[in-house]
């Protein structure tokens, strides 16, 4: 069994909504403080997106700042691997210090043997599945993933512009984790703000990623503080 996670809400059966702020949009040069701003204002999980140029068009961050932020905060890592073979990867991740990876159901030809070497490491294990993915691609791999990622942006870049067919897919998802009786978790990643925060929260998300909606703030603190009211009718 997987240890829960001291000193943070990270619960697979907790119905708690949850905001995790994406370094990917964070000042780099002032991390450790972005990283204090988000603590303060009510982030349960850290989003670090891994990119690879070749799965995605953009490359960004690898082990050593994974190590770095885990260093930097108590706060569970989500690590995002959108990159190609993320099996070869994934468990060197959780060595880095993240305690969440999550794999694209599009780059993995293996997906239940990442996902049961994520959970054999130590980790929650995730599957993210693009905009154009159907869920109906998660049908063999939901009984053996802890959440399940939506992008709701197609992945590569921050700063891009909700699709909101998006919380239809989420409502869709949680009716047919409801049906097989699973306790797989929801998460979104795209374009979150305090325009859709809520509506996605309705249909069903229960971690909340958000990167130029606080970092681009000039108030990354309020920023989550804002997001984690407009949640609160739905907690």
């Amino acid at each position: 069994m997987i240890e829960e996670f001291a000193g943070s809400q990270l619960s697979m059966n907790d119905s708690t909504i949850e905001i995790a702020p994406s370094i990917l949009s964070a000042d780099f040069s002032r991390l450790g403080e972005e990283i204090e701003a988000v603590e303060r204002g009510g982030a349960t999980i850290l989003h670090v997106d891994v990119m690879d140029g070749h799965f995605v068009p953009n490359l960004t961050v690898g082990f050593p700042v994974v190590k770095s932020v885990a260093r930097a905060t108590k706060l569970p890592i989500d690590a995002h691997l959108m990159i190609s073979e993320p099996g070869r990867y994934a468990e060197q991740f959780v060595e880095a210090g993240a305690k969440m990876v999550s794999v694209h159901v599009e780059a993995d030809a293996h997906l239940h043997r990442t996902l049961a070497k994520i959970k054999s490491a130590g980790a929650r294990a995730g599957v993210v599945i693009n905009p154009a993915t159907p869920i109906e691609s998660l049908n063999e791999a939901l009984p053996f993933a802890d959440y399940v990622l939506v992008m709701s942006v197609d992945p590569g870049f921050g700063g891009q512009r909700f699709i909101s067919t998006s919380v239809d897919k989420v409502r869709r998802l949680r009716l047919l984790i409801e049906a097989r009786n699973l306790q797989t978790r929801i998460e979104i990643d795209g374009g979150i703000d305090l325009e859709n925060i809520a509506s996605v929260v309705a249909a069903g998300a229960e971690i909340i990623v958000a990167g130029s909606a606080i970092f681009g703030s000039a108030n990354p603190e309020a920023a989550v503080r804002g997001l984690r009211d407009a949640t609160v009718q739905w907690v």
